[in-house]
């Protein structure tokens, strides 16, 4: 069984939901190497989190990002972790909804992804910063 792991640091992105497949696969070349295996990404946050969907069309994360607004509205009067902003509480709250991995199957050196899916970082704050992604595949 081969295993590689890789930390890395993506740039701060607005509040929404971004593709990062493409960032995923340039940091951890070495899944090419597996035969068969796993890939799990996990964000090292609370306030963020993953998950797989649509790739192709961007109107499908806009409606996730209005969803997940509505869902869980920033300002609700029952919230008392506030000192951070009004987006901080409703930001661990969609992060632990969603969650903070992602498991994907390789096969023969690639990920085992359907035809229209691709990794989402989702970041709910406004200004999150940069966020840190462990990358870890094993297999043979």
């Amino acid at each position: 069984m081969k295993t590689f792991q890789q930390t890395i640091h993506l740039q701060p992105f607005g509040r929404g939901f971004h593709l990062i497949t493409r960032d995923v696969l340039n940091a951890i070349p070495e899944i090419r190497e597996l035969k068969t295996g796993m890939l799990q990404v996990f964000i090292q946050h609370t306030s963020a989190s993953l998950t797989i969907n649509e790739n192709a069309d961007p109107t499908v994360r806009m409606d996730f990002e209005s969803h997940f607004n509505q869902m869980v509205p920033e300002n609700a009067p029952y919230y008392q972790h506030n000192y951070e902003g009004p987006d901080d509480m409703p930001a661990h709250i969609k992060a632990s909804l969603l969650g903070p991995s992602v498991l994907i199957p390789i096969t023969n050196g690639r990920l085992n992804l359907g035809t229209w899916q691709g990794i989402y970082l989702c970041e709910h704050r406004d200004y999150g910063g940069s966020r840190h992604l462990v990358l870890t595949a094993w297999g043979t």
